[in-house]
C-alpha cells in the first residue's frame, strides 16, 4: 500500500521568482547553520584549550602572561589542523552534542583510507565555508562517509576517557585550573594569608561593634539608594515592555519589522553586555560630580531596559500560536491579537520579571555607589578610606537588612498573586 509521502515529489525552488529565491536561501542558511555549528564549538573548545595552556605555561616558566606564544598564523592554522583530525578521525564534541557521528553506506564504520581521505578534502570543502553550500559536501562524496545523527539502540555508551569528546573537557578542565591556580595564587599566597590575620582583625571587631550613633545618615542614604532602585525599575519597566514587542522574532516578520529587531537586539545587547558599574563611571564623568544619585539612577537604568527587554522579547517568543492564529482566523486586528491572545500570556511573566529585576536594582544601586554613584553604598566606600569601620558596619547592616526585606517582600508579593491568580482561574471555570 502506498503511503502519500511515495507519491509526493520534491520539487526545487524557482530561482525565477522572489519567493523561490528566498526559499532557496533559507535552505542555504539552515544547511550552514546545521553544519557549521558543531565546527564552530571544535574550534572554540580547541582554541581556549591551546590559549590557556599557553597562558598557564608562560606564567609558570617567565612569571609573565603571553596568550600566543607562537605566531598568530601557526595558531589559528594548528587549531583548524587539530579539527579536521578531530572531526576525520574521532569523534568530536560538537558531533556528540549535535548527535551525530561520521558513518559510512549502511551506517558501516569508517575504514582508515576513508578517514585519511575525508581529512585531506576537508581542508577543500569545510574551510572555505563554500563547500557546506551543496546538498552533500565534495569530502564526504569523495570519501563515501557522511555525518548522520547517531541512532542508540541498545548498546551500551563507551566510558569517557575511551572518547575524545571525553578526553578534551577532562584536559581542559584540568587545564583551567591549572592555569587559575597558577595566575592567582603566588608563591608567598598562603604565607602572608596566614602571617596576617591581625590587619584585618579591627574590621571583624568592627562589625560586632558597630557605631548607632551614626544610623540617621546611614538611613537617609538607604532611602536614597531605594528611591534609586524605584525610580530605574519603573521607567525601565514602562520602556522595555513596549520595545519588547519590536524585539520578538515571532512578532517582526515584514523586512521593516525585521530591521529593527536586529538593530534593537544588537544595540541592547551591547547595553548589557557593559556592567551598570561601568555604566555608572561614565554618566558620573557625564553629568559631574554633583549629581551622584543621578548617574547611579541611569546606570542602573540603561541596563534594566536592555535586561528587561530580553526577558520581555523571549517570553514573547514563547507564547502559544493557538490563540493568535484563532483571533486573526475571525478577521481580528493586531490590536484584538495583542489584547487578548498575547497579553493574557505574559502578563504573570512580566510582573514576575519586574519584581525579579527591582531586587537586582536594589542590590546593584549600592555597588554603583561604590565608585561614586550615591547611595549607602558611597557612603560605605568614603567610610572604608576613612578606615571608619564601626561606622560602616552600620551600613553594612543596613545593606544586609535592606537585602533581605526585598527578598522577603519579592517572594510574599509573587505568592499572594499566584494565589489570586489560581483562584480567579477557579472562578472562571466553575462559571463555565
Amino acid at each position: 500500500m502506498r503511503s502519500p509521502a511515495d507519491d509526493f515529489e520534491y520539487q526545487p525552488p524557482d530561482l525565477l521568482s522572489g519567493k523561490g529565491i528566498g526559499e532557496a536561501l533559507g535552505m542555504l542558511r539552515k544547511r550552514l547553520a546545521e553544519r557549521l555549528s558543531p565546527l564552530f564549538l571544535d574550534l572554540a573548545l580547541v582554541a581556549l584549550l591551546w590559549v590557556l595552556i599557553t597562558y598557564g605555561a608562560s606564567w609558570i616558566v617567565w612569571k609573565e602572561v603571553h596568550y600566543f606564544v607562537v605566531p598568530i598564523w601557526v595558531f589559528i592554522v594548528g587549531i583548524l589542523e587539530v579539527v579536521a583530525l578531530w572531526e576525520s578521525f574521532g569523534h568530536s564534541f560538537g558531533h556528540r552534542v549535535a548527535r551525530k557521528a561520521l558513518l559510512g553506506a549502511s551506517r558501516a564504520r569508517p575504514t582508515p583510507s576513508q578517514r585519511i581521505v575525508h581529512y585531506l578534502l576537508f581542508h577543500i570543502s569545510v574551510f572555505p565555508i563554500v563547500g557546506l553550500a551543496w546538498k552533500r559536501p565534495l569530502h564526504e562524496r569523495i570519501s563515501g562517509l557522511s555525518v548522520v545523527h547517531k541512532v542508540r539502540g541498545g548498546e551500551k555508551p563507551a566510558p569517557w576517557y575511551r572518547t575524545s569528546s571525553g578526553i578534551l573537557v577532562a584536559l581542559l578542565v584540568v587545564t583551567i585550573l591549572a592555569a587559575t591556580f597558577s595566575v592567582t595564587i603566588e608563591s608567598d599566597t598562603w604565607r602572608r594569608f596566614l602571617a596576617n590575620p591581625s590587619k584585618a582583625g579591627r574590621i571583624f571587631r568592627a562589625l560586632v561593634s558597630p557605631d548607632f550613633d551614626f544610623w540617621r545618615d546611614a538611613v537617609f542614604k538607604l532611602i536614597e539608594t531605594i528611591y534609586m532602585a524605584i525610580m530605574a525599575t519603573l521607567i525601565g519597566v514602562l520602556v522595555a515592555a513596549p520595545l519588547s514587542f519590536f524585539a520578538a522574532r515571532n512578532l517582526t516578520r515584514t523586512p521593516i519589522a525585521r530591521l529593527f529587531y536586529t538593530l534593537i537586539r544588537g544595540v541592547l545587547s551591547f547595553f548589557r553586555s557593559i556592567e551598570p558599574i561601568v555604566w555608572a563611571i561614565v554618566f558620573l564623568v557625564w553629568v559631574g560630580p554633583g549629581r551622584n544619585p543621578f548617574a547611579g539612577f541611569l546606570a542602573l537604568l540603561i541596563h534594566s531596559i536592555a535586561d528587561l527587554t530580553k526577558l520581555y522579547s523571549e517570553r514573547l517568543e514563547s507564547i502559544e500560536t493557538g490563540p493568535v492564529e484563532a483571533i486573526t482566523a475571525t478577521g481580528g486586528s493586531w490590536l484584538d491579537v495583542l489584547r487578548y491572545a498575547v497579553i493574557p500570556q505574559i502578563i504573570n511573566p512580566y510582573i514576575s520579571f519586574s519584581l525579579y529585576r527591582w531586587d537586582i536594582n536594589i542590590r546593584m544601586s549600592t555597588i554603583v555607589g561604590l565608585v561614586g554613584g550615591g547611595g549607602i553604598g558611597q557612603l560605605l566606600l568614603l567610610l572604608l578610606r576613612a578606615q571608619r569601620f564601626s561606622q560602616a558596619a552600620v551600613c553594612v547592616y543596613l545593606i544586609a537588612l535592606l537585602v533581605w526585606g526585598i527578598d522577603t517582600l519579592s517572594s510574599r508579593l509573587r505568592r499572594y498573586y499566584e494565589h489570586g491568580r489560581i483562584i480567579q482561574k477557579e472562578v472562571i471555570e466553575e462559571s463555565a
